[in-house]
This record gives C-alpha cells, structure tokens and sequence, in this order.
C-alpha cells in the first residue's frame, strides 16, 4: 500500500515539477501570449486583446495593461462572472470566458488574463487593462498554468 502511495504522490508531482519551468511572456506590441519553458523553447502561443491606452497601468481605470513580471496568486472558474463594458447593455454574464487568472500586480486587484465574449476584440487593444484572449485558448493554456507562475508583460515601445 506505501509503495502505491508513494507512486501516486510521483504522478501528481511530476507534472507539477515540469510546469515549474514554465512562464508567460505577453507581447503588447505583438498582441500575443507565449508559454515558455526553461529552455525558452515555446509550448504554446495564442493572440491576445490588451489594454486601448499604451503604457504602463498606473491608475484604475487608464485602460492600459500593467508591465513588468508578476506571478499568477489564483486561477478561477468564470463562468458565473459578470461584467457591466458601459455600452448600455447592462452586466453580461459570460464577460471573462471559463477562466480567470489572477495575477498580483501591485496596487491593482482584478488584472489578469481571461477569457471573453467578444472573440473578435483578440488582436485588437480593446481591454480595461487585463489580457483578453479566445476561450478555447485560455481553456488550453490552464494545461500549462500553475499558482506562483511568472508572467512577464512586456512594454509596448
């Protein structure tokens, strides 16, 4: 029975133990999202909707994307979540997609990658401030995600 224990507590960790390697690098220039191992090789890419303002996020409500290195702290299921975009349709449940990724940047809250109802915003500067992307990508990124994950959102010039 220890012996079975034991090789389970390796097959939950080894996953784990590969992911730990990994991070996020998003491009605001580029519109995109790469996951990137150790060895910088990319596992995973995907287009992505940023901030409508350029710069660096220095205040609540500047529509820019926060940059710099920060680490996912909670991962959440959605698709209960609703949004008011003020643009006279009211809350829309669905705003974020399946999947919302917190990550800490400091002074902010609610900044993370997610999701959306609006698939054809990705490629576009379109968001509050968060990083947007299609939900069947934020779905195949979480394979890739872990708590304490690094993302790295670089500037835009």
């Amino acid at each position: 029975m220890k012996k079975i224990f034991a090789i389970l507590v390796i097959l939950i960790a080894l996953p784990a133990a590969i992911q730990a390697g990994n991070r996020i690098i998003v491009s605001k220039k580029q519109l995109m999202l790469y996951v990137v191992n150790e060895k910088s090789d990319t596992l995973f890419s995907c287009p992505v909707a940023c901030g409508t303002n350029l710069g660096n996020k220095t205040r609540i409500g500047d529509h820019k994307t926060p940059e710099g290195t920060f680490k996912i702290i909670k991962m959440y299921d959605a698709t209960s979540w609703k949004h008011d975009f003020k643009d006279g349709k009211g809350m829309r449940l669905g705003a974020y997609g399946p999947l919302f990724f917190r990550l800490n940047v400091p002074g902010f809250n609610d900044i993370g990658l997610h999701g959306t109802i609006f698939p054809e915003s990705i490629g576009t500067r379109s968001s509050e401030g968060c990083v947007r992307m299609k939900n069947e990508d934020i779905k195949r990124l979480y394979r890739y995600c872990y708590i304490g994950m690094p993302v790295t959102i670089e500037a835009d010039e």
